[in-house]
């Protein structure tokens, strides 16, 4: 319960992080197209936050294009808001009812003692929430593709999503092989650290009786060697879970970078001086050297 309650933690902190980030210039649309010739009034116009509310608030009004990280960042704190940012209004009551209801029906059950309906009731709310933040991505519409900003938070809800979008379909099973692996390797760890945790209990209870094949001892130590592999597979499963999202990112900026064929390569002779010709005392002993002086232009 600890471990869940860890990899919650992690990513809550990953998902605000990311929805964030898209505000600074990794998500900017014109990182690589900037001309540091412009005026610095309109400079300091342009200067970025992590989040303004007045720019958010700004743009569900339609009064100025917003970003999609900041419209992300701020539909999940204000349910609906991508909605109303794509003009696409007609969807709320869905969205209220979806959630709202799910939520209702799971604090209702659990208050009448039916906490097995009660939590799938909450997963239905979450999942709705889900869809509602995904939905708000899916139809924002950038100026240019592949959007950096589109691109990441597609593999920040869906792993392999962004990759998906950026066509580079054959890192699929690369990413999403490995992080159905580590999952598996988790699970079945998890089995068998449950197991030997009880065999070690019950080997250990002095009201209890205990003959079975697998003493106290033994039972520890594969108790601490499965817990010891699950948090590994854990740790591998989050980092899996956050190169696939740096990587949709990185290759979104570098899909239209083009290599001029017309590359030349120059050699020519250099004249090679010491670096301490003029501070040594005897400047004869100092020779110069000839060599070779090689450029590539691109």
């Amino acid at each position: 319960m600890n471990h869940l309650k860890f990899i919650c933690t992690f990513m809550a902190v990953i998902l605000t992080a990311l929805f964030c980030v898209d505000a600074s210039a990794q998500f900017k649309s014109e990182a690589f197209s900037q001309q540091y010739n412009d005026d610095p009034a309109s400079a300091a116009d342009s200067t970025d936050v992590l989040f303004s509310f007045k720019e958010y608030f700004a743009g569900l009004r339609h009064q100025q294009d917003i970003r999609i990280g900041t419209m992300t960042a701020g539909s999940a704190l204000i349910l609906g808001g991508s909605q109303i940012y794509n003009r696409q209004t007609w969807k709320l009551p869905i969205v209220y009812s979806a959630i709202g209801g799910s939520l209702g029906a799971g604090i209702y059950l659990n208050a009448t003692g039916n906490k097995d309906a009660a939590k799938y009731c909450f997963i239905g709310a979450g999942i709705a929430y889900w869809a509602t933040l995904m939905d708000g991505v899916i139809n924002f519409r950038p100026n240019d593709y592949p959007h950096p900003g589109t691109a990441t938070l597609f593999s920040l809800f869906v792993p392999g999503l962004g990759q998906i979008y950026n066509r580079e379909y054959w890192k699929l099973p690369i990413y999403l092989g490995a992080m159905g692996f580590a999952v598996h390797y988790c699970i079945d760890c998890n089995a068998n650290f449950q197991r030997f945790r009880n065999i070690y209990l019950q080997a250990t209870d002095p009201n209890v009786e205990y003959t079975g094949p697998i003493s106290a001892e033994q039972a520890l130590y594969y108790r601490n060697v499965y817990r010891r592999y699950r948090d590994y597979s854990i740790l591998a499963i989050a980092v899996l879970y956050l190169l696939q999202i740096i990587d949709a990112n990185v290759f979104s900026y570098m899909h239209n970078f083009e290599v001029d064929d017309d590359i030349a390569l120059k050699v020519a002779p250099a004249l090679i001086m010491p670096e301490n010709q003029f501070a040594s005392i005897n400047p004869v002993s100092q020779q110069a050297a000839f060599g070779l002086r090689l450029g590539i232009s691109f």
